[in-house]
């Protein structure tokens, strides 16, 4: 227990003396030791104890220099304030403390500075393409000089850097600088230049104060290929415009300024923009006008001369100077002014004949109406313009024509085949007729043509006609007849006037192969019906016309349709009945003979031949003969079938006759012989045969049997015919002996 209250006594004494220490009289400063104020700024130092009720404070310089501050003491806290700092503000300043008999004193260094703005770049000019500048970098107000650096940078090269370690002889502020000439290019535009000043104050902070300014670098080329271009020219006439525009390389793009050169050499500003329009030119407007292109490098210029001239006073006429105009028309002249505010005019002819048509005049034109032109108005018509002192005349020829109508074409008749045809093609009322052509064509083919040359007795309106003859043929058909009337009009005009009137041609044929068939016969027992069928070839298509030939020798019309019909003939029905196919080109008539009889006997012994030969040759001469043995009459009926139908052949006593022998005549010839009972048919086959190209025609056997056919056929004939009237009763007609087609 004793040894434990002598520790505690021990300790208690202990902290007793830590406390009285505690308590002991101390001075403190604030800022401790060391401070630094930029110049201008301000500053309070401070300066406190502990340990002292009522403390004094007194301030001095170490020097013992004026404070230069102001000083304002607080029980146990004195401050002295310095503003602004100012370099006799740069002491050792000391803080001197009284408690009762004990004094205390404290020292705080003050350091100053200054360093209050960015620094600057200057630059010798604008930065030129090519050309040496010089930039400059200025620090401003700077103290101390000795601790500054500089660094002057493009982009990010490193173009310079400088310290200042020079001795200052006395305390001041003072602005440095650090140059460097370069040369600029095009790719420094866009770039920037960097001013970097440092102030090192080293004893308070060991990271320097710095500030730094940017500037963007931008480069310029001068004005250069200044060129001034002219619409519509550089040659003007009074009254007209002109635009010039200019343009000019450089960077930055250059200003462009327009400039008239004085007589006196001056420069007159026009206008501030690339284009310069000039509108009412005037004589006086001629000169030297001047393009100046600028930046801020420098000026570049181009010159244009302009000249103005006299305007001319022109005058014009139209429709001119000829004019073609048709009898019975209206035609205005116009005569035009230009180069003129005030003319005036007159009118007229070449002959000083009435003007016959009415003058008006208006403005910078006069115009001389003519209503109804007539052969009155073929003049030279001249128009007189006159302005203040000068006279000007214009003269304009009228033609008069007339050519008011197409052609006229008029036919003799209808085309008809192989029928000669004229045709007339007439053209009215023309004027000149001289200057006249008719053409005629048919299709494109000209058929004729004619001029009209002949010398005019006196002005008149004439009708001109061409006529011609042609054959039509079957290709006609189809095509187009024209008449064709030009009129040449001399001079006026390098085409003639044309009229035109076309027809179609339809070429006619007349009826022909006009055909009868007779179903069943032409001879007919009484009470039997009996088809009557007429055609007839032809264009247009014949109309068919039937008539009965009366004993006096007049017709009866039956029928106009293709066949007549005797449903029950009689014997009173018997006689010549006709047909005829009938259009615009002619008629074709075809007759055929109907008998009506009682009862007959059939047909007997009949005989089919050909002499001299069923088999011939090609140009040779057959005759195929039929003949019948009966007594009672027998008609007889030759025909040569063929595929598209039997053709009836016409025959003479029974006989028919092929002159000239064809290979298309080959075939198979058939005899029908028939009475009002019956009918025998005999045939036979006829052969052709082609001649060889190296034999003769006309052998000399050929020609000996050819003349003695022709005395042995008649012979043979004149047999037949007196052995039929020995043997058959009745009488033989050609007419009489076809059957179903005639």
């Amino acid at each position: 227990m004793p040894e434990k209250m002598v520790t505690i006594f021990g300790a208690s004494t202990v902290l007793g003396i830590l406390f009285a220490a505690s308590q002991a009289f101390k001075i403190e400063t604030s800022p401790e030791y060391r401070t630094i104020a930029q110049i201008g700024d301000s500053m309070s130092l401070t300066c406190s104890t502990t340990g002292c009720e009522s403390p004094s404070f007194s301030w001095r310089t170490q020097i013992d220099s004026p404070l230069n501050g102001k000083v304002r003491t607080e029980g146990t806290k004195s401050i002295l304030t310095m503003d602004p700092v100012s370099f006799e503000n740069e002491h050792s300043y000391l803080c001197t403390a009284t408690c009762g008999p004990e004094k205390l004193e404290r020292g705080i260094q003050v350091d100053i500075y200054s360093f209050p703005k960015d620094p600057e770049i200057q630059l010798s000019g604008p930065l030129e393409v090519g050309k040496p500048a010089t930039v400059k970098c200025l620090a401003p107000d700077v103290y101390p000089l000795d601790r500054l650096e500089m660094d002057l940078l493009k982009g990010d090269h490193l173009m310079k850097t400088q310290e200042f370690l020079e001795e200052m002889e006395k305390k001041s502020l003072e602005t440095k600088s650090l140059e460097v000439t370069f040369t600029p290019v095009i790719e420094d535009t866009g770039k920037v230049l960097v001013c970097r000043a440092k102030l090192h104050i080293d004893q308070i902070d060991s990271v320097p104060k710095e500030r730094e300014t940017v500037k963007e670098v931008q480069v310029y080329t001068p004005p250069e290929n200044t060129v001034i271009s002219v619409h519509p020219s550089t040659r003007l006439q009074e009254g007209d415009a002109v635009t010039m525009s200019c343009s000019s390389e450089g960077l930055p793009a250059p200003e462009i300024f327009w400039l008239k050169k004085l007589d006196n050499g001056i420069l007159q500003p026009l206008s501030g923009n690339a284009t310069l329009t000039l509108i009412a030119m005037r004589m006086e407007d001629s000169g030297i006008y001047v393009c100046e292109a600028a930046n801020l490098i420098r000026r570049d210029r181009a010159e244009v001369e302009l000249i103005v001239q006299e305007k001319p006073f022109t005058v014009d006429i139209s429709p001119g100077p000829r004019v073609a105009a048709q009898i019975g028309d209206s035609v205005v002249l116009t005569c035009a002014v230009v180069g003129c505010d005030s003319p005036s005019f007159s009118w007229r002819t070449q002959i000083d004949s009435p003007l016959n048509g009415e003058v008006r005049s208006e403005g910078a034109k006069s115009t001389l109406t003519l209503s109804s032109v007539s052969f009155e108005n073929e003049h030279s018509y001249l128009c007189t313009v006159t302005c203040v002192r000068r006279k000007l005349e214009r003269g304009i020829q009228m033609e008069v024509y007339s050519f008011p109508e197409d052609p006229e074409i008029e036919m003799s008749g209808p085309l008809v085949y192989g029928r000669p045809v004229t045709v007339n093609c007439t053209v009215p009322h023309v004027y000149p007729f001289d200057h006249l052509e008719i053409e005629l064509l048919k299709g494109e083919t000209t058929l004729m043509n004619k001029d009209f040359s002949e010398e005019m007795g006196m002005k008149s309106l004439e009708t001109k006609s061409l006529e011609m003859t042609f054959i039509p043929t079957m290709e006609d058909t189809g095509k187009a007849l024209v008449c064709l009337a030009k009129l040449h009009s001399g001079e006026t005009e390098s085409e003639p006037k044309q009229r035109q009137s076309t027809q179609t041609l339809y070429v006619n044929v007349a009826p022909s192969k006009t055909t009868i068939w007779v179903s069943p016969s032409p001879v007919l027992e009484e009470g039997s019906p009996v088809n009557l069928t007429c055609s007839s070839d032809g264009i247009p298509a014949p109309k068919i016309l039937w008539s009965r030939q009366l004993n006096n020798g007049e017709m009866t019309p039956l029928s106009e349709d293709t066949t007549l019909t005797l449903m029950s003939t009689k014997m009173e029905d018997s006689g010549i009945y006709v047909c005829e196919g009938i259009n615009q080109a002619g008629i074709s008539k075809k007759s055929v003979e109907l008998i009506i009889q009682g009862e007959q006997v059939s047909p007997k012994d009949i005989q089919l031949t050909a002499f001299p030969s069923e088999s011939v040759k090609e140009g040779d001469t057959v005759i195929i003969s039929c003949t019948c043995g009966n007594v009672p009459e027998t008609w007889i009926i030759l025909k040569k079938k063929a595929k598209t139908g039997d053709m009836v052949l016409e025959s003479v006593d029974g006989s028919y006759t092929i002159r000239k022998a064809q290979l298309q005549d080959a075939g198979v010839y058939e005899c029908e012989s028939k009475t009002e009972v019956g009918s025998q048919l005999r045939s036979l086959t006829l052969d052709v045969k082609g001649r060889e190209n190296n034999k003769n025609y006309f052998s000399p056997e050929l020609l000996a049997l050819y003349c003695a056919s022709s005395l042995i056929i008649p012979a043979i004939g004149m047999i037949i015919y007196f052995a039929r009237k020995a043997n058959m009763k009745g009488s033989y007609s050609l007419v009489e002996a076809q059957k179903s087609k005639v």
